[in-house]
C-alpha cells in the first residue's frame, strides 16, 4: 500500500472510555462473562478505529482497547508463564506472572486480532507488542535466574508469532520498550534480544522507545544518548521517539551518527490536554526534517493516547494531521 510522504500515525493505543474502564474492574470482579467483555471489546475497538480514519491517520492501529496494560495482554498469553488471575482487581493493574520453567515455543493468538482490525479498515495498518525487555520486569522469574536469558526465550516464542503475524497479511510491527529508558545498562543486551526477536520476520520493524507514560505521567527522565550507537546494531528499520515534551534536541543524534533509520518524530504531547495547533505541530516537523529527510520521517503522537479523554485524543490527531499536511506542501508531497 503507498503512503504519502510524512505519513501519520499513532503509537499504538487510543483513548480508554471510561466506560470501558469500568467494565473491564466489572470483569475482574466476576459481575459480566468473557463473553460480554469479548463484545465490549469488540465494539470499542470498531470506534477507535472509526475515530483513527476520521481523524485522517494513514496508518491505522487497533487501538489496542482490548489490552488492559501493556504486560499483561503479552504474559498472561506466554506459554510457560503462570498467572495468578486472581491477583488483580482493577483492570490497569497488573497480574502476578512468575516463570518457573523453560518456555516451550507456542501461539499467543494474536493474528484474530490483527484480523478483525484490517477487516474494518482500507488503509494501512500496523501491529505492535510490548518487546521482551520490558515483558522480563514484570515477570517474576524463579527459573532463568538471568534476565537476558529469560528475555531471549521469550523473544524466541515472539519471533514465531510475529512470522504469524506476517503471514496474516502484517506489513507494519512496532516493538514497544519503553524499560530502555529506566534501565539504559541493560540496552547492549537488549539489541542482541531484539535481533532475536525480528530474525526472518518480513516486516517493516520499527521500535518505539519513551521514558514511561504510566497513568499520563513519565517514569524516567534523561536523554537519548543512551541509545547511540548501539542502536545502530539493532536490526529494525525505524524508531520512534518522544520529543513534543522533551523537546528536540535530541533529533541532533541523528547527525552526529549517521544512519539510514527512519524515524517516528512525537509532535503530540499525550502527556497534557491542550490541543497543539496545526502550525505548532508543523514546526517540530520543520525541526525534524533538519536532521532526517522527508522520505524518512513519519509523524506520530510521542507516545499512546490511551490516558486521554476521547475528544482530546481525537482532536490531537487531527490537529496532528492537519500540521503534517501543510508540511507536506512545503515539501512536495
Amino acid at each position: 500500500m503507498n503512503l504519502p510522504i510524512l505519513p501519520t500515525t499513532v503509537v499504538g493505543s487510543y483513548s480508554m472510555p471510561g466506560w470501558l474502564e469500568r467494565l473491564k474492574t466489572e470483569f475482574f470482579a466476576r459481575r459480566i462473562s468473557r463473553h460480554e467483555l469479548d463484545e465490549i471489546h469488540d465494539a470499542a475497538t470498531k470506534a477507535a478505529i472509526k475515530d483513527q480514519e476520521v481523524a485522517g491517520l494513514d496508518i491505522i492501529s487497533d487501538g489496542e482497547l482490548r489490552r488492559d496494560n501493556m504486560v499483561d495482554y503479552f504474559a498472561e498469553r506466554l506459554p510457560g508463564v503462570q498467572t495468578d488471575h486472581g491477583s488483580k482487581k482493577f483492570y490497569y493493574d497488573f497480574y502476578d506472572s512468575v516463570v518457573r520453567g523453560k518456555l516451550p515455543i507456542a501461539s499467543l493468538r494474536l493474528v484474530d486480532d490483527y484480523r478483525f482490525l484490517a477487516a474494518l479498515t482500507d488503509r494501512a495498518t500496523k501491529f505492535c507488542v510490548t518487546g521482551p525487555h520490558t515483558l522480563v520486569k514484570r515477570i517474576r522469574d524463579e527459573h532463568y535466574k538471568n534476565e537476558e536469558a529469560l528475555a531471549t526465550d521469550i523473544a524466541r516464542v515472539m519471533n514465531f508469532e510475529l512470522k504469524e503475524l506476517v503471514r496474516a497479511g502484517v506489513r507494519h510491527i512496532q516493538i514497544d520498550e519503553p524499560y530502555y529508558s529506566g534501565f539504559p545498562e541493560d540496552f547492549p543486551w537488549g539489541v542482541r534480544v531484539l535481533n532475536t526477536l525480528v530474525d526472518g520476520v518480513d516486516a517493516k520493524i520499527t521500535l518505539h522507545v519513551c521514558y514511561g507514560n504510566r497513568y499520563g505521567k513519565p517514569s524516567w527522565a534523561g536523554n537519548y544518548r543512551y541509545l547511540f550507537p548501539t542502536i545502530l546494531e539493532a536490526r529494525i528499520h525505524g524508531v520512534t521517539l518522544e520529543f513534543a515534551r522533551r523537546g528536540g534536541e535530541d533529533l541532533q543524534l541523528f547527525k552526529e551518527f549517521p544512519n539510514k533509520l527512519e524515524l517516528g518524530v512525537g509532535v503530540i504531547d499525550v502527556k497534557g490536554h491542550e490541543v497543539e495547533t496545526p502550525d505548532l505541530v508543523a514546526e517540530r516537523i520543520r525541526k525534524a526534517l533538519q536532521y532526517v529527510p522527508a522520505e524518512r520521517l513519519f509523524v506520530l503522537p510521542d507516545c499512546g493516547c490511551l490516558h486521554l479523554p476521547q475528544d482530546v485524543a481525537f482532536n490531537k490527531l487531527k490537529s496532528m494531521v492537519q500540521g503534517t499536511r501543510i508540511v507536506r506542501k512545503e515539501v512536495g508531497g
